[in-house]
């Protein structure tokens, strides 16, 4: 992964010595079950845990090396275990195949990695919220098309940003829990040389479900829907992010990303203020995404098993999980430290003469008896000289002025269409679904 893109903690996952820690583990662990079982001895699970708990510092490169000769990275890591343990090692990995120590580990790591994005999502969240609150009553334009439709409330942007993201965290805790299984069934998954016990035993103790029907691999399906749910989680960090590139263009400027002091935004201009940071939470989601399809493609594997998917998820796991962990933590410092211009809104939201009160005016008049055909035809006939004039023109005073309006809309019943907090009554509703307040 780019360091650029990565924060330790989330790389940490997937460093070589995190990921021997966990094999030892599972081998240790399944070491102690076979012990129980009778099927090794009692001393060689003794030894593997004394060795570990006085020599914890793992030798990648010593690793390395052995992999570079027997070009296998299970058995390179058992030959460098029993290098240290000595003759009792031979009692490792008995019954057990190398995807069931590489799947389980794929399993905790992908464990480990839900667990920081969750509390990514929290911290995002926690921010969204905050802002939504604190602009709850501020009006700005709604667009749609990217014209301007009709009044609606800066607070409920965020509120619509906090519910999708909200429905991330719950996909995201249903991924987790799908993809922690763990596999200790042995070749093609039978269970011939290892008891199911084994398994059972490895499963509690790293935290995960055994898996049903491993076929010597666990079924990825459930990788495919992990990274699916890391692909929508990366839209939806895009759809806020360029609502927030859109806020900032020049013609609009309702909303910016924080400038800091000395920040510079161009080499060539110095009075550039530019979204760069939006910018790449678009790129970052791209690769996200980009990761969705080879995880699907990973699914039909040959047979009991292949190893196709391997080269994949080693690019895969941890690429879309460090990207997808420094694109929430962007747009969380984006979402806290963004300014807002409710100035700005307004004076857009006032800028194009009254239209956005256009469908009131229309529902005025088919309650005063007007057809809706007829309705439609003189708002906007009027609407369209506003429009035209580029908001010179006031589309109150030409309805006032509008023989057919003024026939079944006195001056005061037009005037009152024009309330802007009209289009607020409900924010209090819709804010306590969201936030359920």
């Amino acid at each position: 992964m780019v360091p650029r893109y990565s924060r330790p903690a989330m790389s940490a996952i997937w460093e070589a010595e995190n990921r021997y820690r966990i094999w030892f583990e599972i081998e240790a662990h399944a070491t102690d079950a076979l012990a129980e079982l009778g099927v090794v001895p009692r001393s060689a699970a003794k030894a593997l845990w004394d060795w570990w708990a006085t020599n914890p510092a793992i030798d990648v490169a010593a690793i390395d090396a052995i992999e570079a000769v027997t070009k296998h990275d299970v058995i390179a890591f058992l030959t460098w275990v029993a290098e240290h343990v000595g003759e009792e090692a031979r009692f490792m990995h008995q019954g057990m195949t190398s995807s069931d120590v590489l799947d389980t580990c794929l399993a905790v790591q992908l464990s480990q990695a839900s667990d920081l994005l969750l509390a990514d999502l929290d911290a995002l969240l926690e921010a969204i919220k905050r802002r939504a609150y604190e602009h709850k009553l501020t009006p700005t334009i709604g667009r749609s098309h990217g014209i301007h439709a009709e009044p609606v409330t800066f607070g409920l942007k965020l509120a619509e940003a906090y519910a999708e993201f909200a429905r991330c965290k719950t996909r995201l805790q249903a991924a987790r829990l799908d993809i922690a299984t763990c596999a200790i069934s042995g070749a093609v998954g039978t269970f011939a040389n290892i008891d199911p016990r084994v398994e059972a035993h490895v499963a509690a103790k790293l935290g995960l479900a055994i898996e049903p029907v491993s076929t010597q691999v666990i079924p990825r399906d459930r990788h495919a829907m992990f990274f699916a749910t890391l692909g929508v989680i990366a839209s939806s960090i895009e759809r806020l992010a360029v609502e927030v590139r859109h806020l900032q263009r020049t013609e609009v400027l309702e909303a910016e990303e924080y400038f800091s002091p000395g920040q510079k935004g161009s080499s060539a201009m110095p009075h550039k203020r530019n979204p760069v940071l939006t910018e790449n939470l678009t790129g970052l989601a791209r690769m996200v995404r980009s990761a969705v399809v080879p995880a699907m493609e990973n699914v039909a594997l040959w047979h009991e098993r292949d190893i196709s998917h391997s080269s994949v998820e080693r690019f895969i796991g941890p690429d879309a999980t460090i990207t997808l962990d420094f694109a929430l933590g962007r747009l969380t410092g984006v979402i806290d430290k963004l300014l807002v211009y409710p100035e700005r809104m307004m004076k857009n939201l006032d800028r194009m003469g009254g239209l956005v009160h256009s469908q009131r005016v229309l529902l005025a008049l088919t309650q005063a008896g007007v057809s809706r055909e007829d309705s439609y035809k003189y708002v906007q006939r009027n609407a369209m000289k506003v429009w035209e004039s580029d908001g010179a023109l006031s589309l109150m005073e030409l309805l006032k002025a509008d023989t057919d309006v003024a026939a079944a809309l006195s001056a005061q019943e037009i005037e009152d269409k024009f309330n802007l907090d009209y289009h607020f009554a409900q924010v209090d509703t819709i804010f306590a679904r969201v936030f359920g307040e």
